[in-house]
């Protein structure tokens, strides 16, 4: 009888069981079309400020550069510089660098550590980016990058500009390609 009892209970132990899983709730969030670079959101971060720095630019990216880019952008946030490359008005109207604060652009940046994301469930997380330009005086300011997962990649979908007078009227890059 104790066996038997044991048999029938046992489905329903598992029946139990299963209730009590926990999963991510987010798998993969959405698709990705163009390559990507690993790592976490802080790390993808300064790779892109990393290779800004070592080759600086000024008003919206050519091609070429926004290809150098690709790993490290946001399926949006690439085809609205692709978009604006193409357009001969918004390239006159946005000047100086685009991806910062400050039109000459930084010569150092320091991208804040990510925190921990529970889970890896989160789709974005904001990042401040501590920037500076070498000078008489020295500049120094604060950046927010918009990190956000597609796919299985973190990428860069905007730039929030923080400094007290940006060079650029709106408040982000994507709102100044908006415009």
């Amino acid at each position: 009888m104790k066996k038997t009892a044991l048999v029938a209970l046992a489905p329903l132990a598992l029946l139990l069981s299963a209730c009590t899983t926990v999963h991510p709730v987010y798998k993969d969030n959405g698709r990705r079309i163009g390559p990507c670079t690993s790592g976490g959101p802080d790390s993808v971060a300064q790779a892109f400020y990393d290779l800004r720095l070592q080759h600086p630019l000024q008003g919206i990216p050519d091609s070429a550069t926004l290809n150098s880019y690709r790993p490290y952008l946001s399926d949006n946030l690439y085809q609205s510089l692709r978009h604006a490359a193409n357009n001969p008005q918004q390239r006159s109207r946005l000047q100086g660098d685009i991806f910062s604060s400050v039109a000459a652009g930084p010569d150092s940046a320091r991208v804040m550590d990510a925190s921990s994301v529970p889970g890896g469930d989160a789709r974005n997380i904001p990042l401040r980016v501590s920037l500076s330009r070498n000078g008489n005086p020295e500049i120094r300011w604060q950046d927010e990058v918009l990190m956000v997962h597609e796919g299985r990649c973190w990428a860069i979908d905007d730039v929030r500009y923080l400094a007290k007078s940006p060079h650029i009227d709106n408040a982000s890059l994507t709102g100044a390609l908006e415009k």
